[in-house]
């Protein structure tokens, strides 16, 4: 795993006016701290959001993929007198729905890079070992000291780092540490629907041609209705996760999230090449395990101390500067 860093930025004093902080920022300082601080109060534990809204959102996309599993193995596959056809085409929608499903549970249970909560206290900032005239900044909801490029979602009730935007389907955040799970299931998804949409298309010809008693084993007006609800939920859906899929990537190279380029925060970080974020994003070099959501951000890596957050009371302010003297 990626070594977490909190970067905190020098601010210099204007001389025009004592006290106030020049709003220029100059070359960010990364002060490298462990990932057990990091991710001590999410990562040993089941990630999982208990929002009702996002649980059955959540349910709602099993249920589709579900049905267009019924539709196309019961209606489609399973009648046709063509086995090879059959054969081919169930295993290839089993693979990828298998897939998809596999993504969409990493997606929802992988911490996204939570900033543990509360540790906005005298005694962790201490042990930062900061240099005077650096700030660093506090979440007032979250009362957790905010890292660069991190933002705070009002459904995880956490501060999250790079975090893209909050997916309901997903019942999560889309951060620095999912943000691969993601992508694979709109992936998935966009791949499953366009190869349903063209077994439909054939299925459609092949009943037009022959006698649609015999071309699947429901009654002619049942077919009809499940092939037009399955291609009605195969092309909401490929336009739907296609969209997602190409933003999600246009976010990666570019090295900004959705909510960084909705709050037109660009440019207050070095940004990688597209290549090298695309890396960090997937798991490492190039790979067939960019495609597997069974495989881990392998290119970031682990510290191998453990370090402890120091206790102590809240702070109350919300930027806190390291003093001069």
């Amino acid at each position: 795993m990626k070594s977490p860093v909190h970067r905190c930025r020098d601010v210099e004093h204007s001389r025009g006016q004592a006290g106030v902080v020049s709003s220029c920022l100059q070359a960010e300082q990364r002060i490298p701290i462990s990932k057990d601080v990091i991710t001590s109060s999410s990562a040993s534990a089941t990630w999982f959001i208990r929002d009702a809204c996002g649980i059955i959102c959540a349910i709602i996309t099993w249920l589709l993929v579900f049905f267009a599993e019924f539709v196309v193995l019961f209606v489609i596959l399973l009648p046709s007198q063509n086995l090879t056809y059959s054969i081919v085409n169930g295993s290839l929608f089993n693979t990828l729905s298998f897939l998809a499903l596999a993504s969409h549970l990493r997606a929802m249970f992988t911490d996204p890079g939570a900033v543990p909560k509360g540790n906005a206290t005298k005694e962790y900032i201490e042990s930062l070992q900061l240099k005077p005239g650096q700030v660093v900044y506090k979440c007032p909801k979250c009362c957790s000291i905010k890292p660069d490029r991190a933002h705070h979602c009002s459904v995880c009730k956490r501060c999250i780092r790079k975090m893209d935007h909050h997916c309901p389907w997903v019942n999560n955040c889309v951060g620095e540490n999912n943000q691969k799970y993601f992508v694979l299931f709109t992936m998935y998804i966009a791949l499953i629907s366009l190869h349903t949409l063209v077994m439909v298309a054939f299925h459609f010809l092949y009943c037009f041609e022959d006698d649609w008693t015999k071309c699947s084993s429901f009654s002619p007006p049942a077919t009809v209705i499940l092939l037009i609800l399955l291609c009605f939920e195969g092309l909401l859906f490929l336009i739907f996760t296609s969209v997602m899929f190409g933003t999600q990537l246009h976010s990666i190279c570019t090295d900004e999230t959705g909510i960084e380029r909705l709050k037109g925060e660009t440019g207050k970080w070095g940004k990688v090449p597209c290549w090298e974020s695309m890396q960090i994003a997937c798991g490492g070099p190039i790979s067939l395990s960019w495609c597997s959501p069974f495989t881990g951000l392998n290119c970031k890596k682990n510290s191998p101390n453990h370090v402890t957050i120091p206790q102590g009371e809240i702070i109350e302010e919300d930027i806190i500067e390291i003093p001069l003297s």
